[in-house]
């Protein structure tokens, strides 16, 4: 090979590594192509970029959002808290920065400025972390959920069996719970609370 055929073809590593620059859009055009997608992966629009990302919440952990959700309507049939508590809801939680948790907590107040077309942010979020989930974006969703005042957020992770609690001042505080270990919603719904082994708990 000569120098000239070096200089005009990059080794592979060099061509590998040159990342595409972002491809920016409107809120409109994504909300019209890829907000109602359904192809197994979560969109989401990030400063005017897109996120495509697997969802993480199929089938093979839907026990998961059931252990909870059976949970929530225990105590809100027994009148404890009220609300609701869904699966992926659409939400703004800054200005350019649209996701789509896994599980997010509305208060009744909330739920009622959603039916009026009021954006509203989650003060308690869960995300389901499984294999797949690059560890550096689940970071950058932590940051977006700080900046828009969230105060308390689970990481569930259905390989380790162990749920990661971020609370406090700025989700500056956190427990890792296993096995008998209580995860707690506190402040913001002090009577959610269940321990690490009824999350990952397989009723079939």
């Amino acid at each position: 090979m000569t120098a000239s055929n070096i200089l005009q073809k990059p080794p592979v590593s060099v061509l590998q590594s040159v990342q595409k620059p972002p491809k920016f859009i409107s809120w409109k055009e994504f909300e019209q192509k890829y907000l109602h997608r359904e192809d197994g992966y979560k969109y989401e629009w990030v400063n005017g970029t897109i996120e495509k990302t697997k969802r993480t919440m199929d089938q093979s952990q839907l026990y998961i959002l059931d252990n909870l959700r059976t949970l929530f309507e225990h105590l809100k049939f027994e009148g404890q808290l009220s609300g609701i508590f869904e699966a992926e809801i659409d939400t703004f939680f800054l200005e350019k920065t649209h996701r789509r948790p896994d599980i997010s907590y509305f208060t009744p107040e909330q739920r009622l400025a959603i039916h009026q077309g009021i954006h509203v942010v989650p003060k308690f979020v869960i995300e389901v972390i499984s294999s797949k989930d690059q560890m550096n974006l689940v970071h950058k969703k932590m940051g977006n959920y700080r900046a828009a005042k969230v105060q308390v957020v689970w990481h569930i992770f259905p390989l380790l069996e162990e749920v990661h609690v971020f609370f406090g001042d700025n989700l500056k505080q956190s427990l890792v719970c296993q096995d008998d270990d209580v995860c707690s919603a506190a402040p913001i719904l002090p009577v959610f609370k269940i321990s690490a082994k009824d999350i990952f708990k397989r009723n079939f």
